[in-house]
């Protein structure tokens, strides 16, 4: 321990795993200890995992109660499936209300402080945890961004018997520092269906991608599945649905779910499960496959199982790609963007992709100037917003495709207060955004009548910037320009009634990237990634990935690019970064620099 400037004790991060190191306590797979060498500082957190578990030291025989505390908080950092030996640390009626499935995340890890001083005889009862608040987990294993001083009470008694001190009240959940949480836990998208949205010719439902953190050593293929047949977190529930019955359980006893050596899963359901048709089967193995391949990216087939061992149905990639239409496995065939005579071109985004041809219609010939456009998601229809930002065309990516009266019509009084540029939806719903401040609206152009809906938005803090829709039709991107001169990100939940007719509204927002005060470019990257350009509180600019639900994505960002205008991602992770700069239209693919691809270009866009 170190002393804080207050005269307590500071928790180091990280010190259950200097005490695995050091034979404390039991390593699975961990060689012998050294007895010769030199010493040298160990990284407390690494960054790969090395497949080594750590367990805690239960409570020493007389331990003080400021030892009572450490080891607690120590405990917690550890990969004890059950927090067993956290347990030891309290009392038995501490030990069952105490619910470890909620966390609370530190910025630094809790500061331990006495509320008096210890004295010769007497050691303190009650201790003070404090720290600066970064994030929560709750119960359905959803992150969500905090903020502001974190202080909490700890206290313990003796055992009239024994004569230990143990913890009879403590926080709700978990307690740790940001680099224990993200060596103990991991982000998986788990997946469940857009209630209003569906996509392709056949209709099929649209996967949505529901990010949770689970223990990432701790069993976490059984532990999401558990997490699938709960059902959504609590933000995302009222859009979306599972076709798991309700009820589904795993069978009693089940755990260690892991593939086969012929990467199959089978995965044993309760009686709940067992009478559902093929198709809705279909449905539920779907959702287990996109979601487990997170976690095991060589999984091919998934096996659902009743009572008795009975076979309900199995299914491999290919055939829940048929089953549901997912973005990220949408490979985009061409990029786009405006070249130097305002024509709107594409290039293939496959290796060969070198040059750019003018789309065929309206917006290939370069006619009408624009200054930003969208391409549906099936490349058959095209959407500019023209170069004063004041009309928004809509024409068929077709030769005989004609410009035609505008869709939307800003009255803004200068270029910067009318129209954003404009974003498709899985469903070919189109957006948009007016930022007159006269009458600041969002719209949705419907993709049956061709007319633009106003949108209903709850109390933003400022006007949108910029709007990017998810191909999902349920989560919005929005970046907030509030009077302070800051550009906030924000993510949006869409809600649709149940008639054709009602008008869909924006509710629920929450930050995707927190820590950033300034963004000025962003799209999404994932099925629940996004690509941001913007600028930390006293920092430089620079281009990162966030997660929807705010959380830091680990990994490296991208290359940095100087004077970004505008980002191009696909969610299909495959398909090379692009990026509007200084140098004209750059993109970036795996494993590579920033490559230069037409210096007088703008406006780049994936459909979409």
């Amino acid at each position: 321990m170190v002393a804080d400037r207050e005269g307590g004790a500071r928790r180091r991060p990280g010190r259950a795993v200097a005490y695995a190191v050091c034979g404390a306590v039991l390593l699975s797979g961990c060689a012998s200890m050294p007895d010769s060498g030199d010493l040298r500082n160990v990284e407390s957190t690494p960054r790969q995992d090395t497949g080594v578990r750590v367990f805690a030291v239960p409570p020493a025989q007389g331990a003080s109660s400021s030892a009572i505390v450490q080891g607690f908080l120590e405990a917690l950092t550890s990969d004890d499936p059950q927090y067993d030996t956290a347990r030891k640390y309290l009392t038995p009626a501490a030990a069952r209300a105490w619910r470890p499935e909620r966390a609370t995340v530190l910025a630094d890890g809790p500061s331990v402080l006495p509320t008096a001083p210890e004295q010769s005889g007497h050691q303190p009862d009650t201790y003070v945890l404090e720290g600066r608040k970064v994030a929560s987990v709750d119960g359905d294993h959803a992150y969500k961004p905090a903020a502001g001083a974190y202080r909490t009470k700890v206290h313990l008694s003796k055992d009239p018997k024994s004569g230990q001190w143990r913890i009879d009240a403590l926080p709700t959940g978990v307690v740790m520092g940001k680099s224990d949480f993200q060596r103990n836990y991991t982000s998986v998208d788990k997946y469940y269906f857009a209630t209003h949205t569906r996509a392709g010719s056949n209709g099929r439902p649209v996967a949505v991608a529901d990010p949770v953190f689970v223990r990432s050593k701790v069993d976490p293929m059984t532990e999401m599945v558990r997490s699938i047949l709960k059902g959504p977190t609590t933000w995302l529930e009222p859009v979306a649905r599972s076709s798991f019955p309700t009820g589904t359980a795993l069978q009693r006893g089940v755990s260690g779910l892991a593939p086969d050596d012929q990467n199959r899963l089978v995965v044993p359901l309760n009686a709940k499960a067992a009478q559902v048709g093929r198709a809705r089967c279909r449905e539920m193995a779907t959702q287990l496959l996109f979601t487990l391949r997170n976690l095991a990216p060589t999984l091919e087939t998934v096996e659902l199982e009743g009572p008795g061992e009975r076979r309900l149905c199995d299914l491999d990639e290919d055939g829940a790609e048929n089953v549901a239409w997912r973005a990220s496995a949408q490979s985009p065939q061409y990029l786009y963007f405006l070249d130097g005579k305002h024509r709107l071109v594409r290039m293939p985004t496959g290796a060969g992709g070198t040059s750019a041809t003018p789309v065929p219609g309206a917006f290939g010939e370069g006619t009408k100037e624009m200054r930003s456009v969208a391409v549906s998601r099936d490349d058959h229809t095209v959407a500019g917003v023209s170069a004063d930002g004041r009309a928004l065309y809509v024409t068929p990516l077709a030769a005989a495709g004609t410009l035609g009266e505008p869709v939307v019509t800003s009255m803004g009084a200068t270029e910067d207060a009318r129209l954003t540029r404009p974003s498709w939806d899985a469903r070919g719903d189109l957006w948009v955004a007016d930022l007159n401040p006269a009458g600041p609206r969002l719209y949705v152009v419907d993709q049956d009548t061709g007319k633009p809906v106003t949108v209903a938005l709850p109390k933003l803090g400022g006007r949108i910037t910029d709007v990017r829709v998810a191909a999902d039709g349920v989560r919005v991107a929005l970046v907030v320009a509030s009077k302070d001169d800051k550009q906030s990100l924000l993510i949006g939940r869409i809600e649709r009634g149940d008639d054709a007719g009602d008008a869909p509204a924006v509710v629920d927002t929450r930050p995707a990237a927190p820590d950033m005060e300034l963004v000025t470019a962003m799209t999404w990257a994932g099925d629940s990634r996004l690509v941001v350009v913007g600028r930390e509180q006293g920092g430089v600019h620079q281009m990162r990935y966030v997660q929807v639900d705010g959380s830091t994505l680990e990994g490296p960002a991208p290359a940095a690019l100087s004077r970004v205008t505008a980002i191009a991602a696909a969610e299909d992770e495959r398909a090379p970064l692009v990026a509007s700069s200084e140098d004209g239209i750059v993109r970036l693919p795996s494993g590579a620099q920033w490559q230069k691809v037409d210096k007088d270009g703008t406006a780049p866009v994936y459909p979409g």
